[in-house]
């Protein structure tokens, strides 16, 4: 029998029985379909077209941030899927997110704060520039409202210097979800235990939704579980691992996981794709994964991994390449001067 990890809820168990994962994670998070559409480094010359292919190939749940560099692009993307599918906005599922510094936003007066914005530091963090920040986010996107904004990390960056700081714009946050239409849900990206205690302690409204790092490479399965206990969900990203080619390779690093022997032979067993695997070993725990591609073919195949079946075997041993491999591949904290992860797996 499988450890508690793998327990889910009926509705849950149902969507694996029946191979259709594009459903939610709980019936407390209904409306999140657990395979969604990443769109990290996916370039502004394509990211339109991906999208839309995406949307059209039958994901639900895109996963976008400022960062990022092409939420215009994406969003002419998600209209263009849209109409060649006949889908309605309130048929899929997007997440944004606020990065860290002010980039393009200005200080705001509508802010809810005492202080006046004149005054305060510029930080996007700081209250007074996370509804600029929002209002920017719909603009490039051509939305009215997200499903789910996330604080990208918990900390403020500006003019070269970097701090750990989160709850001033957490509490802004909580003020759009309360007083605006702009926004669903609000959650974090990135947070260490101590961290996320903290702002819930600090704050009325909890995260709905914890995006972080996980793979077979990296499986966080007690930092999952915590969530589950606190009721937030949770999404994966990077489920391909060290296959991101933002993730340079080091002289100590894992083979890539999509080319692992293990991998492979599962793959083989099973009549599915090594990336197919990875995605059915995210979702069968029960966290959102969000791969991205650019290329119509892999955008196809990833979404192929609702028809893939797993028995307990193969999660074993996808489970066990922890043991060999244990290793998380993005942790700025030696480029932004603040530890990070604190706590958690290979911090």
């Amino acid at each position: 029998m499988k450890p508690s990890l793998y327990f889910f809820p009926a509705v849950v168990v149902a969507a694996l029985d029946s191979g259709n994962l594009q459903q939610p994670l709980t019936t407390d998070f209904s409306t999140i379909p657990l395979l969604g559409f990443g769109t990290w480094n996916i370039d502004r010359s394509n990211a339109s077209e991906a999208v839309s292919a995406a949307l059209q190939a039958g994901y639900r749940h895109l996963d976008c941030a400022a960062i990022y560099g092409n939420q215009k692009e994406v969003g002419k993307g998600i209209a263009d899927g849209l109409n060649k599918t006949g889908l309605k906005r309130s048929d899929i599922w997007i997440t944004s997110k606020l990065w860290n510094d002010q980039y393009t936003y200005q200080p705001l007066l509508r802010c809810h704060c005492a202080e006046p914005a004149d005054n305060l530091p510029s930080y996007s963090h700081a209250p007074a520039l996370v509804p600029e920040a929002l209002d920017q986010t719909l603009a490039d996107l051509g939305l009215d409202y997200l499903d789910l904004w996330l604080m990208h990390w918990p900390v403020a960056s500006s003019q070269g210097e970097t701090k750990l700081d989160y709850l001033g714009a957490w509490h802004a946050m909580e003020m759009l979800h309360k007083t605006s239409n702009q926004l669903r849900h609000i959650g974090v990206s990135n947070f260490s235990p101590s961290q996320l205690h903290h702002l819930i302690e600090q704050s009325f409204t909890k995260p709905f939704v914890h995006q972080f790092e996980a793979h077979p490479y990296l499986p966080q399965s007690d930092w999952i579980e915590a969530h589950r206990a606190e009721g937030i969900a949770v999404t994966a990203y990077s489920p391909f691992a060290n296959t991101n080619p933002t993730y340079k390779p080091g002289p100590n690093d894992p083979p890539l996981l999509l080319t692992n022997t293990d991998m492979l032979a599962v793959a083989a067993e099973t009549g599915c794709t090594t990336t197919q695997v990875a995605l059915v070993w995210g979702m069968s725990r029960g966290t959102a994964v969000i791969p991205k591609s650019a290329q119509l073919e892999h955008i196809k195949e990833n979404f192929g991994a609702l028809k893939c079946k797993l028995d307990d075997s193969d999660l074993d041993r996808i489970d066990g390449l922890s043991k060999k491999y244990l290793k998380r591949f993005n942790n700025p904290s030696k480029s932004y001067g603040v530890k990070l992860f604190e706590g958690l797996e290979d911090s």
